[in-house]
Parts: structure tokens; C-alpha cells; sequence
């Protein structure tokens, strides 16, 4: 009996499903024997998630008649480099792993990017599957095949597109996460309405609480709405060519804030997006683009639910620090960085034309506290 939601992402023969519901962990075997090429299946995990959730998955995985193997790598984003890249690529090669093993990434958003660059690269490409178990890897990083690693130039500048199989999103397991995770992972959910969708963004001001509380439906919801809002952008636009870079609202911004807090816990990658998605609307504003009011509408919903909107005191932000940054980031095209920016909360639009003055003013600004 199907108790739960599926949203496609129309990709031709590379389409898959992304299941949505409570439980899911528990009938992973059942719902992946139809992707299986055989038997065998290695299972990607980190040391915080593999205690949690590891045997529920092996256990499904038996009694489905599949052969459950895996591997535990750290946790935490310092591992999406090169040295755990090799690390986890020397395992599954020591697992005896085959190009009918399915891999399957057990995890938040570091596990399902490492793995699924694994993935592609191992033995010139395996099959994987996405069970996401962080609320920001359920709506975003676990969908549209992005996968990647982390460098000393940047955030994700070595990866590639490889679709996953299946993504199973069990809801439930969002309840073991720590508070700060849950609001991190919120940040990519408010990221839909404020491309798109505006009266996706209403329902979350009235909504938010129950989400971020653990209300089950309204998680549920705000889940399937994400996958749905994704789902669409890369049907359309598979290896971001145009419009799926929408999706990067907030992210050159958050992207540079990360690489100055060395990609550590200092500040989480939602963490950062929210406090990129304030400066890529404040600069609208400033530009005469947006409507300041629509700012504080942003600023005062992230105050409500207690996500950042302001550059945390007690560190110096050097303004031609963030920038140079962000000329590294993927999107920069004959030298000039894509922005994402907006007419008004649902109205965002991509742009190369950002003078540096207007954007190194709107950083002091915010460097400044103001």
C-alpha cells in the first residue's frame, strides 16, 4: 500500500522518482529492488548518521533479497575533498564493487555529493541512489544530480552531473535533528518562494513554526513543494545552462561566506544561503530593482524563525575578500560572475551586470553591521 508522495523529475531515460513520506528507511529495500541491477548494494554513510539509521537500511535491504555492504566515512563538510574522495573510492573499490553495484548515499548533503561524485567516476560510472536524511538534502542537494567536492579555490568546483536512481525522503527521520540543522535546511525551503513562488512564501510565514517544530504534515508538504519546485527547474534545464542557476539564489553570496569561515560548522552552508539571499535582495533594493519593503519582509521572517540575515560580529569581513571569492565561483562567464537577483520576493532573475561598486558597497554596509 503506497503511503506516500512520489514527484518525477522528467529526464527522458535518466528520469527518477523522488518518494516522499514517514518510513521510508524502513521499506528502502523494498523500493529499490526495481532500480537493482543485482544484488549487491554499498551503502555510504557518515560516523553521525550510521548509528542512527545504518542497520534499518541493511535490514529493509535483506529482506528485500539484496546484499547490503558500506562503508563509514566522517562527518562533516571538511570531508568533501580530495583526500576522502580517494578514500571512499579505494573502499568501494576494495568491496569488490561491479557496474551492477548500486551505490547508495546514507546521509545530509556532504554524503549524497561525495558519494554521487563517487559514483560517476567509479569503474566510468555506477548507478546510486539518494536517501537524504537532513531536511536541506531532502529538498535540494539530494535532487538533479549536482555532485561534487570542495577545493582550496572554492566550494563544489570539482564535481558532475550524474542523476541518481531513486531519492527516498523519509520525513521522519528529520525529528533526531539538532535544531540548527532543521533551520539550515529551512533556508533552501524559503529559497523556492523567494525565486518563483510568492504565495509559496506566504504559506511558510504562517507555516514556518509547525515546519521547523516538527509537524509532520507540514514538513511533509514543504518537502513535496521543494522537490516539485526543483524537480520542474531541472526537467527544463538539466546542467544549468539557464534557468536552472535560479536555484543559486543566495548561493555566490553564501558560497563566499563559507570559503572565509573555511567551510567549517562556524557557519552552515543554509546558514549561509540565508544571509545570501538578504545581500542578493538588499542589492536589488539598492540597485532600484526590488522593493526595500520586500527586504525587511525577508528579514523579518528570518528574525521570526531564527535564521541569520546579518554577518555575525566578532570577525573581520573583508569586502575584497568575499568578492574575490566570488569570481571563483562556477558561474563566472568572461570573467564576470552570474548573479542571481530579484524584482520583488517570487520575481528572481539572473544577471551579469552588477556593478562591483554597488555590490562592494552593499558588502561594507553589511560588513559593517548596518
Amino acid at each position: 500500500m503506497k503511503t506516500f508522495e512520489t514527484v518525477r523529475v522528467d529526464l527522458g531515460d535518466r528520469g527518477y522518482d523522488i518518494h516522499i513520506g514517514s518510513g521510508l528507511l524502513d521499506r528502502a529495500g523494498e523500493l529499490m529492488q526495481p532500480m537493482m541491477k543485482g544484488a549487491r548494494a554499498l551503502i555510504v554513510t557518515d560516523a553521525q548518521v550510521a548509528p542512527l539509521y545504518l542497520e534499518r537500511v541493511e535490514r529493509s535491504m535483506a529482506a528485500a533479497g539484496l546484499t547490503p555492504m558500506h562503508t563509514v566515512v566522517p562527518a562533516g563538510e571538511p570531508t568533501k575533498d580530495f583526500a576522502h574522495l580517494e578514500a571512499l573510492l579505494d573502499a568501494m573499490l576494495g568491496a569488490k564493487a561491479e557496474r551492477g553495484t548500486m551505490v547508495v548515499a546514507l546521509g545530509g548533503g556532504v554524503i549524497g555529493d561525495l558519494t554521487g561524485f563517487a559514483a560517476s567516476i567509479l569503474l566510468r560510472g555506477v548507478d546510486f541512489i539518494q536517501i537524504p536524511t537532513t531536511l536541506l538534502a531532502q529538498v535540494d542537494s539530494s535532487v538533479g544530480g549536482k555532485t561534487g567536492i570542495n577545493t582550496r579555490h572554492g566550494k563544489n568546483l570539482v564535481g558532475a552531473f550524474h542523476q541518481p536512481r531513486l531519492v527516498l525522503a523519509d520525513t521522519a527521520v528529520l525529528d533526531t535533528l539538532p535544531r540548527r540543522q532543521v533551520l539550515a535546511g529551512y533556508a533552501e525551503v524559503v529559497k523556492y518562494g523567494l525565486i518563483d513562488d510568492e504565495p509559496f512564501f506566504t504559506w511558510l510565514e504562517s507555516n514556518a513554526q509547525r515546519l521547523i517544530d516538527g509537524d509532520s504534515e507540514a514538513r511533509a508538504h514543504a518537502v513535496a513543494v521543494s522537490c516539485q519546485a526543483k524537480a520542474r527547474i531541472v526537467s527544463a534545464d538539466e546542467r544549468e545552462g539557464g534557468v536552472r542557476a535560479l536555484l543559486n539564489l543566495g548561493h555566490t553570496f553564501g558560497h563566499a561566506l563559507e570559503a572565509e569561515t573555511g567551510f567549517s560548522d562556524a557557519m552552515l552552508h543554509g546558514e549561509a544561503v540565508a544571509i545570501g539571499m538578504v545581500m542578493a535582495f538588499r542589492l536589488s533594493a539598492e540597485m532600484g530593482l526590488a522593493p526595500a519593503a520586500d527586504v525587511e519582509r525577508i528579514i523579518r521572517h528570518f528574525q521570526a524563525v531564527g535564521l541569520p540575515f546579518a554577518l555575525p560580529g566578532g570577525r573581520l569581513w573583508e569586502v575584497p575578500r568575499l568578492i574575490a571569492h566570488m569570481a571563483g565561483d562556477k558561474k563566472v562567464k568572461d570573467g564576470k560572475v552570474t548573479f542571481v537577483m530579484a524584482r520583488g520576493i517570487g520575481q528572481s532573475f539572473l544577471t551579469r551586470d552588477v556593478p562591483e561598486a554597488s555590490l562592494a558597497t552593499m558588502l561594507a554596509e553589511m560588513a559593517a553591521g548596518r
